[in-house]
């Protein structure tokens, strides 16, 4: 019974808290002299295009056909070829008989496309995706030459790992575009990946060392003792060993990796940052898009962390 007791008064302790949090942050909110402009916000999820579809030759309206809440609109040009045209039925502008000429509007055509938040949220997805994809490879491979005999392999691991690791991302993203994408013509999607697999990397190196390394030695020499090869033990005995102890560092590192994609809209990748400066510019709702904007990645890194969750209790069965 007390424990049930010291339960229910920890939970409500924890809503009492949230509560207070919610009013403190509603009352601040209402002392700021700003007007709210939820209302703009939607349009850039989602909208409706409005797309005129234009005859390109000279010629006369034969027939309309209606089809529900469309119209096709027959045509006869004048060397008597026939074509038709779809418009919606409320903005059909012509009739039949009507003789058009080229670039006469004959009506319009609505279509459903997604707006600047979703494409910037794409483009954040996918560059964080690759990045990270790039960033696995290279902080193995390093982190195994982290822990190399070899002096010259090691060595060049720890140059790479501390020049990385001892400069800010938004500099590497610079010099990544300014100096090296000049120089080797790259685009600014390489230049841009490229910066954040190479920060990444490095973390990701140190990350699998410490995993490696945290398995006993024993391990290692009682594969070699069985016949397996360094690589063959490596791969077969201690990888699989470290993958448990790393996960949860790992994560943390990729998920951070999905927000310092961010910094990439300073070369002029139109991620979800960058997609929001651009509609705050048209807009002036500055504090609504700067919470949509965190809101969505806020989601992104949600759905991560409970994917590596699952993943840690799946690796745990077989503990």
């Amino acid at each position: 019974m007390k424990i049930s007791e010291d339960s229910i008064f920890w939970k409500l302790l924890l809503a009492a808290i949230l509560i207070g949090v919610a009013a403190g942050t509603y009352g601040s909110v209402m002392k700021i002299d700003y007007v709210w402009r939820w209302n703009r916000i939607p349009q850039y999820f989602i909208y409706q295009a409005e797309e005129p579809q234009k005859i390109e030759f000279d010629g006369t309206v034969t027939g309309l056909s209606q089809s529900g809440d469309m119209t096709i609109v027959q045509l006869l040009s004048e060397s008597n070829e026939a074509s038709s045209i779809e418009v919606a039925t409320v903005d059909l502008k012509v009739s039949k008989g009507d003789e058009l000429f080229e670039g006469d509007t004959i009506g319009y055509l609505y279509t459903i496309n997604l707006g600047p938040l979703m494409h910037g949220l794409w483009t954040t997805i996918w560059i964080s995706a690759v990045a990270s994809a790039f960033a696995l490879f290279i902080g193995l491979f390093t982190g195994l030459a982290r822990v190399s005999n070899n002096y010259t392999i090691n060595g060049l691991a720890s140059v790479y790992i501390e020049c990385i690791r001892g400069t800010p991302l938004l500099v590497q993203i610079f010099i990544a575009y300014f100096f090296l994408g000049t120089v080797f013509d790259l685009s600014r999607n390489v230049c841009g990946i490229g910066a954040l697999a190479l920060f990444a990397g490095a973390y990701t190196a140190e990350i699998v060392r410490s995993g490696i390394q945290a398995i006993h030695k024993g391990q290692m020499e009682a594969a070699r003792s069985l016949g397996l090869s360094l690589p063959q033990a490596m791969i077969d005995i201690i990888l699989p060993q470290a993958l448990k102890r790393i996960l949860p560092p790992l994560s943390g590192q990729y998920i951070s990796l999905v927000k310092d994609s961010s910094l990439v809209s300073v070369i002029a990748i139109t991620d979800l940052t960058k997609s929001g400066r651009e509609i705050i510019t048209s807009t002036f709702a500055t504090f609504e898009v700067w919470l949509v904007v965190a809101a969505m990645y806020l989601i992104i890194t949600s759905v991560l962390s409970q994917l590596v969750y699952y993943m840690e209790r799946r690796l745990s069965i077989s503990d």
